[in-house]
């Protein structure tokens, strides 16, 4: 806003020469100081601030020696394989044997890792298929769908994965294959170093 004061006077006196009114502006700054605080503040409740993303990545714990280890069924142990690069994912299916196991090039292609985690972890998908057409269709509330979810993927019979890098794996790469992993609905993995054995297999298959 602007304020105009005007100044002069004729002294009341007639017959003599009226001075020039001289004028003086002033800006009062005021309105424009609340109104910029006031935009501040609505800017400030109005916006969405970035909250920190994370994802949980399994570990298995370190073994007691003196624990007796628990029998792994390796009829339901899937293991992929890391390398270096974005490109150098392999597959096999069971337990690893030297001389006879076969590493199978994978990629993050559509026919790729999400292929085979789905075919693998059919029994559950179609479970957690179901679970979500009935919460759609209001059979089921949402605890009761999370509740028996989670119980289909924690199922004894549920197939397992085994992600093992080397020194050098990106970090990328890992948190790709396990969002394939959740999409998967594939909720028993675990991420481990790679055994020497598998180092050598691996290299193997990539010099070819």
């Amino acid at each position: 806003m602007a304020e105009v004061n005007s100044g002069g006077d004729d002294g009341g006196k007639k017959g003599k020469k009226k001075r020039p009114k001289k004028g003086s502006t002033r800006i009062d700054m005021t309105p424009m100081v609340d109104l910029a605080f006031l935009l501040l503040t609505f800017f400030i409740l109005a916006t969405t601030l970035s909250k920190p993303k994370t994802m949980e990545i399994v570990y298995p714990k370190k073994p007691d020696p003196l624990e007796k280890p628990m029998p792994v069924n390796f009829k339901l142990a899937n293991t992929i394989l890391l390398g270096e690069k974005d490109d150098q994912v392999y597959y096999y299916p069971g337990k690893f044997k030297l001389d006879t196991t076969v590493l199978e090039k994978i990629d993050f292609s559509k026919d790729g890792i999400r292929k085979l985690l789905l075919d693998k972890n059919k029994n559950v998908n179609d479970v957690v298929t179901q679970l979500e057409g009935q919460l759609l269709n209001h059979q089921i509330n949402d605890s009761t769908f999370k509740s028996r979810r989670s119980k289909a993927k924690g199922d004894s019979l549920a197939p397992f994965f085994i992600v093992k890098t080397v020194e050098k794996t990106k970090y990328k790469t890992v948190i790709d294959l396990i969002d394939e992993m959740n999409i998967a609905n594939a909720a028993k993995y675990a991420v481990v170093d790679m055994a020497d054995a598998e180092k050598v297999a691996l290299s193997k298959v990539i010099k070819k």
